[in-house]
């Protein structure tokens, strides 16, 4: 029976109500589906999960809704780990590998099934399908992910019977199915990192998703050019909601918050209240990128002056931090360190802040030292993929203390942030935050830059913006 809404305007349900709405229904299954184009990929990526856990059973939840208040959930985002091994996206569901005695797993998918109109719980239930629209159909999800799929409702149950495996489930996603295993926090905790490392080298199919994330994204960055004059006549929030436009339009959402920084707003590494003015004369700092309706999420960074263009000092700052950028960009290639374009694109900053006189060389005792971090703020980038901050559970040695390698994809991403109360540089370069990031791609022989279709130099931003400005 669902659970009554307290406060609302039906005091119950009669017999003659509840007979009439579990009749005259059509049968909707569909037979015509076919598999997933990432099906067979999907499949590719469990066989090497299973490969690095012989004899042990894995659990791999999708997770489940959250409240926002009352009864209004939160838009449902599943747990990437999820999504890279099925390609399926539906809430309350659950990856098992179950051990064979060969060494390998059979693979199947829990999922909530259609609501049966057997009683009232289809039109009734917060989240009926009659109030949030149509799930698929276990047999339709077989047909599709390529997966066995049995009803979510006995996971619980049925991972509590066991097969005498020893069990790891990834934890901080299905409260219930962590109640019905045994497992060790250590060892789950290392299924996690698995299934990071494992997304750490992009697909074919990956790529070419990311590929439209960044043709959508400059799209979106064209949109905001267009519509500058609108923000200047509101604020910050008609840039947000320009890009957020294309990103429903052509993928699911954006990737993260839009971070859409006019004025001293640029100096703030993660501004998305997105309500300050924008005005002529100001830099816009804005940091965005769609997620396509897979979830694969571009990253991309252009400082664009309000105006159209740059003043001197504005200029400045930009060219230091686009010569940074080509610098990093230069140190990626595969079989070099990961960290080599961090440190490439951190040093070219750090002799122009020499240079300026804002830190105390010589420039390598400078870097050793950190000290253009004060302007600097973060690190150059990190890998992308299925989350903006992809692959974030790999281990170190794996990740940051490794190396490139073909179909990783890592944004490269300098900036200098001159803080408006930051009484150490001159009063006129206060307020200015410049970054430029883009997403890149490393190859056989290089890198390819997969957001190439935004301009990068400050003559170039200028003449697309005197292009495409409204």
């Amino acid at each position: 029976m669902a659970k009554r809404r307290k406060n609302g305007l039906y005091d119950g349900i009669s017999e003659e109500l509840s007979a009439l709405m579990r009749t005259g229904w059509a049968d909707t299954e569909r037979h015509d589906l076919e598999p997933d184009e990432q099906a067979p990929y999907a499949a590719r990526r469990r066989a090497a999960l299973s490969a690095r856990f012989p004899g042990e059973r894995l659990v791999v939840p999708s997770g489940n809704l959250k409240t926002r208040s009352n009864d209004d959930p939160y838009p449902f985002r599943p747990y990437s780990g999820y999504v890279h091994m099925t390609g399926d996206q539906a809430r309350d569901g659950a990856l098992v590998l179950e051990p064979r005695a060969d060494g390998g797993h059979d693979a199947y998918c829990y999922q909530l099934p259609r609501d049966s109109r057997d009683d009232d719980e289809f039109w009734t239930g917060y989240h009926a399908e009659l109030w949030t629209g149509r799930r698929r159909s276990l047999a339709e999800s077989e047909r599709v992910l390529g997966l066995p799929c049995r009803d979510v409702r006995t996971a619980a149950r049925d991972l509590a019977a066991g097969s005498g495996a020893p069990t790891r489930i990834v934890r901080g996603h299905d409260p219930a199915l962590e109640a019905a295993v045994t497992t060790d926090e250590e060892r789950d905790a290392e299924l996690e990192t698995a299934l990071g490392e494992l997304r750490l080298v992009k697909d074919d199919w990956e790529i070419a998703e990311l590929r439209k994330a960044c043709d959508s994204t400059v799209r979106g960055f064209t949109d905001v050019v267009g519509e500058l004059s609108r923000a200047v006549a509101t604020s910050e929030r008609w840039i947000e909601g320009t890009f957020f436009r294309r990103a429903r339009l052509e993928g699911n959402s954006v990737g993260y918050g839009s971070i859409c920084a006019a004025g001293e707003h640029a100096t703030i590494m993660h501004w998305t209240d997105n309500d300050g003015p924008v005005r002529p004369g100001d830099l816009l700092l804005l940091d965005a990128g769609v997620e396509t309706r897979t979830l694969y999420t571009a990253d991309v960074t252009r400082t664009l002056p309000v105006s159209g263009t740059f003043s001197p000092l504005q200029r400045r700052v930009y060219e230091a931090v686009y010569e940074a950028q080509e610098a990093g960009m230069a140190a990626v290639e595969p079989g070099a360190p990961y960290r080599a374009f961090h440190e490439a694109a951190q040093r070219s900053l750090t002799a122009r802040l020499v240079e300026w006189g804002f830190i105390e060389g010589p420039v390598d005792r400078a870097y050793a030292l950190g000290l253009q971090r004060r302007f600097t703020m973060a690190g150059t980038g990190h890998m992308l993929g299925l989350d903006v901050h992809d692959c974030a559970t790999a281990r170190t040695e794996q990740y940051v203390d490794g190396v490139l390698e073909p179909g990783m994809v890592l944004t490269v991403e300098p900036g200098l942030y001159f803080q408006a109360d930051d009484l150490t540089v001159p009063e006129e370069w206060r307020g200015i935050g410049v970054r430029i990031e883009d997403d890149l791609l490393v190859t056989a022989d290089g890198h390819e830059n997969l957001s190439a279709g935004l301009p990068r130099t400050a003559d170039e931003v200028e003449a697309w913006m005197a292009r495409f400005a409204g």
